[in-house]
């Protein structure tokens, strides 16, 4: 493996390409620590302390810890997320939108376009919300969050934020651009990692001091190894249907007659439909920010609390929705079934055309039928065993749902991006037998 991780460096592009990334990645990580002008730190952490286990410490973990700091990038990249979604669903509704995202690369920086400015709409609409829910809080001995409130401060906080989700937006849009992996992913990816040594501190803490047993931490690592084992298994499984091309002649030349297979995903959309999913279960408690006084809106956020019923309902259906429309605007089967037809290839015992169309788009149907519902077991079940074995919350978070399929989601496409380029050149890939299949989504 030290051999393999040597090669990366042999290769000037894929080594250029890994540095821009870290140093990027890096300078998110610094901006994450950079706090909000006017705000009493003690007395953040304190609050925050208190609230760990709650929603907002579900939303400090996104953050990657920016938001317990409050700093400039505290809003982190949530509000492209949320531009992203609302765009991938104009898309299918407005004609104008449509078109542009059949044009090629006009259209799609066309449309990324208007994503950044629907993102910068969603940020200023937040940052708002923040600034003036900052300015209510108090720390549990009684003392403000914010030392100095007034317009001076909310007008230097809002646009701090706005400006801070613009910069790391831009930052992501560079790692995709110029570095390896998908930029926001990697983001939100970084931020989760970032919680894994000290919720391993934690867990050896709870150890000494004998909260938990050596028999429990033995038990909690075996799980988390089965979830991770689980979950890559999952997420490299395909379905393979059989194609044969027709044997063709073009001059003096004959061609296919070859059989090959096509490459079905078990989980076409990856952790796009759980990072979507997380974002959209946000949207209450950032409204609550706005309407502190209205009792159905506080009822909601507290309804919405991660590991609550409702949440997981409401998870569950919004997974299994985001995944059949990910999968949906991303592969269309009509247009497979052309190309295959045009050069000469068909399904043994299906009809070239519509009827490979139909075929395709059923074995699609099941297997993303199945792929959702590992991607919401994934999300709900593992929780419980961790909370019963008294692990800390934050472990919880971690490999108890939702951050676990985006840690080996992005982690697996990532290293398959770097091993495209390694085998390229010539070099082998990390593995001796078969290939790490990346997904290269992007996140627009």
């Amino acid at each position: 493996m030290s051999n393999k991780l040597a090669d990366i460096f042999k290769i000037p592009e894929l080594k250029n390409k890994l540095l821009f990334t870290l140093g990027i990645l890096a300078a998110c990580r610094l901006g994450a620590s950079i706090p909000t002008p006017g705000v009493d730190a003690s007395a953040l952490k304190a609050f925050f302390e208190q609230q760990q286990n709650s929603l907002f410490g579900f939303l400090d973990m996104f953050s990657g810890g920016a938001l317990n700091r409050l700093s400039i990038f505290s809003l982190g990249v949530m509000p492209y997320i949320n531009a992203s979604i609302i765009m991938s669903l104009l898309q299918t509704v407005v004609p104008f939108l449509e078109r542009l995202s059949k044009e090629g690369d006009t259209g799609r920086k066309k449309i990324t376009q208007i994503t950044r400015y629907a993102t910068l709409a969603i940020a200023a609409v937040q940052a708002f919300g923040l600034t003036f829910w900052m300015q209510s809080i108090k720390a549990p001995n009684g003392l403000p969050i914010v030392k100095d409130p007034g317009l001076s401060f909310q007008l230097l906080t809002m646009v701090t934020l706005v400006t801070g989700t613009i910069l790391i937006m831009w930052l992501g849009e560079q790692i995709s651009e110029k570095g390896v992996g998908n930029g926001i992913s990697l983001i939100i990816f970084t931020g989760i990692i970032t919680r894994l040594p000290s919720t391993v501190k934690n867990v050896f803490t709870l150890l000494r001091n004998e909260e938990m047993q050596l028999f429990q931490v033995l038990l909690l690592g075996g799980l988390i190894f089965a979830i991770t084992a689980f979950v890559i298994l999952v997420e490299q499984g395909q379905r393979k249907i059989p194609v044969q091309y027709a044997k063709r002649v073009v001059g003096r030349k004959m061609y296919g007659g070859q059989s090959t297979f096509l490459p079905l995903k078990v989980d076409q959309s990856g952790v796009i439909a759980v990072i979507f999913t997380s974002a959209v279960l946000l949207v209450p408690a950032q409204f609550a920010q706005f309407f502190p006084n209205i009792k159905f809106m506080q009822w909601l956020k507290d309804a919405l609390m991660p590991g609550d019923w409702l949440y997981m309902v409401l998870s569950a259906g919004l997974i299994i929705f985001f995944c059949y429309f990910y999968t949906a605007i991303t592969f269309n089967p009509n247009d497979l079934a052309e190309n295959m037809k045009k050069w000469g290839g068909f399904v043994p015992g299906i009809r070239a055309g519509a009827p490979t169309s139909k075929h395709i788009n059923d074995i699609l149907t099941r297997i993303t039928l199945a792929g959702a519902i590992f991607v919401v077991l994934i999300t709900t079940l593992p929780r419980f065993p961790i909370a019963w074995l008294k692990a800390p919350e934050s472990l919880a978070y971690i490999f108890g749902g939702t951050a676990i399929l985006i840690v080996v989601g992005v982690g697996l496409d990532t290293v398959g991006q770097i091993e495209s380029h390694l085998v390229m050149r010539h070099y082998e890939g990390f593995m001796k037998k078969g290939r790490i299949k990346g997904r290269y989504f992007n996140i627009k």
